[in-house]
């Protein structure tokens, strides 16, 4: 009997797993399929998943892009951006996470607060302040403004990664300064080669958000050969004429692939390094 009720129990938590995945990929579903529908047709036939007829054409007048513009200028410029920014958000925010976890220096507390204090401010209550500073520099209309803040550390990385640097033991830290190592090559000889899945972890997450950042680059850039994907995809949809829906969708689906490819490669990295950040030794 306690047999049958376990089976009983896994089928149904299995199909509510089921449906739950259905429901969460159906719009997924739904774009890629529109992106194969004719433009006029998109939602008229919303219903049906399946085209009528496969216009593979919508991705060809998709890649063209906009006033001479092609959308692999577009891809690189996210590109850019989302590289770059990754690199800056993972070297600061290793350093810093370094520095909670083993260095003692006076307010130490008290700055770990107010950098957790920060994590709770919405983007909403900084936009402002943020474009008069950076209007004042001159960095308007540039990556600037979207890269080089990702320089001075990412709240969220520190607390992760230094809550992964505290799993490793201090022993190592007492053994490698009797053999004469200061504290930056501690950092870069024992702490950082056993933290790699926390920061692969991390910079998975800076690429996805800056890949996907929309408000950052429609704030502060103004010259259509500088859009990212993000904000090219808005310029399909003109209240002027009529928005090929078709070519937008297509369009879409295309820039998804560089987070599913990095996701799939990378994905045991954001395993092991959630699953280990929250455990201190």
């Amino acid at each position: 009997m306690a047999m049958k009720n376990k089976k009983w129990k896994k089928i149904v938590q299995h199909t509510i797993m089921i449906v739950f995945t259905l429901i969460m990929i159906y719009p997924l579903v739904w774009m890629v399929s529109s992106s194969l529908k004719e433009s006029s047709s998109v939602f008229v036939d919303a219903h049906s998943l399946i085209p009528e007829g496969w216009h593979f054409e919508n991705y060809i007048t998709g890649w063209k892009g906009f006033g001479g513009i092609s959308f692999s200028t577009f891809f690189i410029n996210s590109a850019i951006i989302s590289v770059v920014a990754t690199i800056g958000s993972i070297l600061s925010s290793t350093l810093i996470a370094y520095g909670f976890a083993r260095v003692k220096f006076a307010g130490k507390n008290i700055w770990f607060v107010c950098m957790m204090l920060t994590m709770m401010l919405p983007f909403e209550m900084v936009m402002i302040p943020q474009y008069i500073m950076f209007n004042k520099f001159n960095w308007i209309d540039t990556y600037l403004p979207l890269i080089l803040p990702t320089f001075f550390g990412i709240p969220f990385f520190i607390f992760l990664i230094m809550q992964f640097i505290r799993t490793i033991p201090t022993e190592l830290d007492e053994a490698a300064k009797i053999d004469g190592c200061n504290s930056f090559q501690i950092f870069y000889r024992i702490i950082v080669p056993l933290i790699v899945p926390a920061m692969m972890t991390s910079a998975i997450f800076s690429f996805y958000w800056r890949w996907d950042d929309f408000m950052g680059p429609l704030i502060y850039l103004s010259t259509p050969e500088k859009y990212p994907v993000s904000l090219a995809l808005k310029l399909f949809s003109d209240p002027n004429s009529v928005t090929n829906w078709g070519a937008m969708f297509a369009m879409s689906t295309l820039s998804i692939v560089p987070i599913f490819v990095i996701f799939f490669l990378f994905q045991r990295y954001i395993v092991d390094g959630i699953s280990t950040s929250g455990l201190k030794s």
